[in-house]
């Protein structure tokens, strides 16, 4: 046989078996490790922090919040455009959520935009315009736009279709001629945006959450893993197993990180986030994160928080749907865990 579907599955099968005795750790051994190799796998960070110099752009009433567009520096020329949803008839700092939305054509697609910036309250999508469900619960909503989508792609891409083009292959394959990956500069900027609440006046920096879907599911998910100023995180449409997901099929290459499968399975980096609390919710049909993975990754995971001694901080929610925000469970206890 000529095709390389046996090669693949030795190199999966050979690397269990040289890794098994480490794998079979207890957690409380292992998770320092993991974070390392995790942060290792990312790639370099800038050593130095450039300044935020945060600019409040735009500001209009939505009837039951503001919406403003801010923009902030994360690195040396490079600029993060984010909405930020408040709602009306705050009494003092509020809890206040990270939202990251998946592939398609940017922030704009979970705060009820057209990609143009016409507002469109109508089919709202996979993304359920689900940051308009948080700030209805009483919660700043900052959505951040990740870089390699609608006003961050390179120039080469900004005529294309948004909802259909992305800057991610392009991006992804050039860092790493410089070390480094798209993954690991995602997470950086999440690291930048918790930076930037700091400097909102309107933020309880005590009751910082973190939603993510698809795409930023990985976001949210190694963001919160590495950063404890998150509190509470919800991940819709990504925990998996790497055999079971990522290593079954084609997904965009800002998935992939490199040399993490000897060190961790993706449970395990999703476990970092222990002893915070994590919901997990991913629809019975999604044909890119099959329900089997992640019925595998959850016990993984509801082991890692039983281990840490608080398996109540973890809950799952599997509902009737394919690839696609739910937040039927997930939206009441985001603000339930940031006492909305």
């Amino acid at each position: 046989m000529l095709n390389p579907d046996d090669y693949l599955n030795h190199l999966y099968n050979n690397l269990n078996d040289e890794t098994s005795q480490a794998l079979k750790k207890p957690w409380n051994e292992r998770k320092a490790e993991v974070r390392s190799k995790l942060l290792e796998s990312l790639g370099e960070f800038p050593e130095t922090s450039s300044e935020l110099n945060p600019v409040v752009r735009e500001r209009i009433d939505k009837g039951d919040h503001y919406l403003e567009r801010v923009s902030y520096t994360t690195d040396i020329n490079l600029q993060v455009a984010a909405f930020v949803l408040i709602p009306k008839r705050l009494t003092g700092r509020a809890p206040t959520v990270l939202a990251w939305h998946g592939h398609g054509y940017g922030s704009r697609e979970i705060v009820g935009l057209q990609p143009d910036g016409t507002t469109d309250y109508g089919a709202p999508g996979i993304h359920q315009h689900f940051a308009l469900k948080l700030v209805q619960r009483g919660m700043i909503v900052v959505a951040p736009e990740i870089i390699g989508f609608g006003d961050r792609r390179l120039s080469a891409d900004k005529e294309k279709d948004p909802k259909k083009n992305s800057s991610c292959f392009s991006l992804a394959s050039r860092l790493l001629l410089y070390g480094k990956t798209l993954a690991g500069l995602r997470i950086y900027e999440a690291i930048r945006s918790l930076d930037y609440l700091l400097t909102r006046e309107d933020v309880d920096l005590e009751r910082i959450g973190c939603m993510g879907f698809s795409g930023g599911g990985l976001i949210a998910s190694l963001a919160s893993a590495l950063d404890v100023r998150i509190k509470a995180t919800v991940i819709c449409a990504f925990t998996s197993t790497f055999r079971g997901s990522l290593l079954a099929m084609n997904h965009c290459i800002d998935n992939y990180m490199p040399s993490i499968l000897p060190y961790a399975d993706l449970p395990e980096l999703i476990g970092l986030i222990a002893p915070r609390a994590l919901f997990v919710e991913s629809g019975i049909e999604d044909p890119l994160f099959p329900v089997a993975s992640v019925q595998e990754a959850c016990v993984k995971l509801q082991e890692i928080y039983h281990t840490e001694g608080i398996g109540g901080k973890f809950e799952v929610d599997l509902f009737p749907g394919k690839h696609e925000v739910s937040g039927r469970k997930s939206y009441d206890w985001l603000a339930r865990q940031l006492k909305a």
